[in-house]
């Protein structure tokens, strides 16, 4: 007797198929040695740059950024960008992510690289909140740290493309009592947007998401409250459910905000993790849309 197979998310029916679509780290033996790789340059990054480490922005013990001056003569004109690292909500941390500050800082932008704490020790919700306590600190403490808190720009690779979908969706006016325009720019790299195909995955263990987070912590799902040109870009190498996810995300902002300039970039030669590397060095076309955003 022929069984009948039910979709679990969208046209899939079986969790291998989700998880060949949405880890990386599928089919491939150099995860390890590129994420210590990471680790490696960001090492060096805080060696060689003028770093703050471990500014705390919240209450737990998980809430510190790195903050990373523009280099050259110190002034409160100069912008800040601020990037938030993946790792699937439940890996990683901002040290590292330390090298992205490199080409940015040396381009004469402030950089601050957010921590959080990780699935399981807390909730993705408690995550989303963490980074937003993390935005409205920094803007909070521009004077302290010298920037232009009217130039705040903000990229997020992985994950945390995703946890830069939930700021934009953040209503900072009436939630933080800030600038509803707080956020001048956004670059989402290989972000994700729908979270409706991760409690069929390999981390639910670890996100133990509910429906009710699907719905509300999926940024695809979530009114858009920024208006602030946006990119998400996605490395041409990578599976076609991150390009869905993102032009489907590049739609919905579309959809709230018509006259904003909103784009989708496939980034030639680039993977999940490759993607992000030209924009650690200041060259490519990420780093021209930081530029754009800071108008500089």
């Amino acid at each position: 007797m022929h069984i009948a197979e039910y979709p679990l998310y969208r046209d899939f029916t079986t969790q291998e198929a989700i998880d060949a679509a949405y880890n990386p780290s599928h089919g491939r033996s150099d995860s390890a040695a590129i994420l210590q790789a990471f680790t490696n340059r960001s090492a060096q990054a805080r060696a060689q740059l003028e770093c703050r480490p471990d500014l705390k922005f919240g209450p737990t013990v998980d809430e510190t950024l790195d903050f990373f001056p523009a280099e050259g003569q110190h002034s409160d004109s100069r912008p800040l960008h601020v990037f938030i690292h993946g790792g699937y909500w439940r890996s990683l941390s901002s040290k590292d992510f330390s090298y992205m500050a490199q080409g940015l800082a040396q381009a004469g932008v402030n950089v601050a690289v957010i921590n959080y704490a990780l699935c399981p020790k807390v909730t993705l919700g408690e995550i989303v909140r963490q980074c937003r306590a993390a935005l409205a600190w920094l803007y909070q403490s521009a004077p302290e740290l010298g920037f232009d808190r009217r130039n705040i720009t903000v990229s997020g690779h992985s994950a945390g493309g995703h946890l830069l979908g939930m700021l934009l969706a953040t209503d900072w006016a009436a939630d933080y009592a800030l600038p509803a325009d707080l956020i001048r720019g956004g670059i989402a790299i290989s972000g994700l947007f729908d979270l409706g195909p991760f409690p069929w995955s390999w981390l639910q263990p670890k996100l133990q998401l509910t429906g009710r987070d699907v719905r509300e912590l999926s940024p695809l799902f979530q009114p858009v409250q920024v208006n602030c040109p946006v990119l998400a870009a996605v490395g041409e190498q990578e599976s076609d459910e991150f390009h869905r996810q993102s032009q489907a995300w590049v739609e919905h902002l579309v959809a709230a905000f018509p006259e904003q300039s909103i784009e989708y970039l496939s980034v030639p030669a680039r993977d999940h993790f490759s993607i992000i590397d030209d924009l650690a060095a200041g060259e490519g076309p990420l780093m021209a849309a930081v530029r754009r955003q800071i108008g500089g």
